[in-house]
């Protein structure tokens, strides 16, 4: 987009060079080349390089002292053009009025009334009618206006594509963000899962290794002791692995009873790291959950957040978790974009294959009213959860 105000730039800096050259060119026409017409050429030559002192394309931006040059200048000669009826290079100012209209700012907006007013300076010296001179001054300022809007259509594409690669920042840190989340959790359950077993069966190990060193030294000349030794190691070993799968067990049965914590967890440090708004609800008591249907439920919770702020631009979010005897309840809302066509993309489509597979179902859905609201609603069976299609 910034290729779009370039050629804006230079477009209306060509029709503004296009404008003296031609009057410049007209002047050459002459036969006699007195010094009359040399200082014309000289006056247009003026007119047209003084300004771009001032502003040039993409590089000087003085726009106020450019305004002044032109109207000084070149309104000087147009002015001059029309008292003289002679001078065969007869002008307009419908382009420089162009030229100011694309440049004006706010401390430009006195250039409108000066080009609307110029052609009534020369009205009493030709003693024109006064719609004439009203006349070519509203055309000054219709050619002002248009470059008025067409710098206003330059600007809205830069800033289109400015909010565009903001957006597109957006959605990668989100995604990054997501991911570090998901990194994050799975080496925090890795460190705890690798204290847990070395602090429970480290020590067991080192002294089944320490008994075995003891039993081969002696297996020559104490084989009964020996013997003796390995039943009591192999009564060791198999309360180790009860030890192991006790904490297994532990730690699993810890992650089916905490859903409503992880879902907590989670909304935290999506408030702390986005800043979006985000509410959540938990209606009912939580049962002891399955550890499928707790993954599938942070899995919709996860991917419906990250459909609704990178396609859905949405600035608040809400999570309703509903625990009843028999069904656990999911609804995510969100007060972004509705959805016109419903598209089951990779997200979608895995999402809605997990929770299936456990007996559920998904819904997605827009209604648009005094709020737009999209929801994504989840209902996954608690009691007899199985995994469909499996044997």
């Amino acid at each position: 987009m910034r290729k779009i105000l370039s050629f804006m730039d230079w477009g209306i800096f060509a029709l503004r060079l296009y404008h003296y050259i031609l009057l410049s060119s007209r002047l050459f026409t002459e036969s006699d080349l007195s010094n009359r017409t040399w200082l014309n050429v000289i006056w247009l030559m003026a007119a047209l390089i003084v300004p771009l002192i001032f502003w040039f394309p993409q590089r000087r931006m003085n726009k106020v002292w450019f305004c002044i040059a032109e109207l000084l200048l070149g309104g000087s000669y147009y002015v001059n053009s029309v008292i003289h009826p002679e001078l065969t290079s007869k002008a307009d100012y419908l382009l420089p009025s162009l030229t100011m209209g694309y440049l004006l700012t706010k401390q430009t907006l006195w250039v409108i009334p000066a080009i609307l007013f110029i052609p009534f300076i020369f009205q009493s010296y030709l003693k024109s009618p006064w719609e004439q001179a009203f006349s070519s001054g509203t055309d000054n300022v219709l050619f002002c206006f248009i470059g008025i809007w067409a710098s206003f259509v330059a600007k809205a594409y830069y800033q289109k594509n400015e909010l565009v690669v903001e957006v597109e920042q957006q959605n990668k840190l989100l995604t990054h963000y997501a991911a570090e989340i998901e990194k994050m959790t799975l080496l925090e359950e890795r460190n705890r899962m690798s204290k847990e077993l070395h602090d429970t069966l480290g020590h067991s190990f080192i002294s089944i290794i320490m008994s075995l060193d003891a039993s081969i030294a002696l297996m020559d000349r104490k084989p009964a002791e020996v013997k003796e030794r390995l039943i009591r190691l192999r009564a060791l070993a198999e309360q180790n692995l009860d030890e192991m799968r006790s904490i297994v067990h532990e730690i699993g049965e810890e992650e089916e009873s905490n859903l409503v914590w992880q879902v907590e967890a989670h909304v935290a440090n999506f408030r702390e790291h986005t800043g979006i708004l985000l509410t959540l609800n938990v209606l009912g008591t939580e049962q002891h959950t399955h550890f499928e249907v707790r993954q599938a439920i942070l899995r919709v919770i996860q991917e419906s957040i990250t459909n609704a702020l990178k396609h859905g631009k949405a600035s608040q979010l809400h999570l309703e978790l509903q625990f009843s005897e028999f069904v656990l309840h999911l609804v995510v809302r969100n007060n972004g974009k509705p959805i016109d066509k419903l598209e089951y993309g990779f997200g979608l489509t895995t999402m809605k294959h997990r929770v299936e597979r456990l007996g559920g179902s998904l819904f997605v859905s827009s209604v648009v009213g005094a709020e737009t609201i999209t929801e994504v609603r989840c209902e996954i069976p608690l009691k007899g959860v199985g995994l469909h299609g499996e044997n």
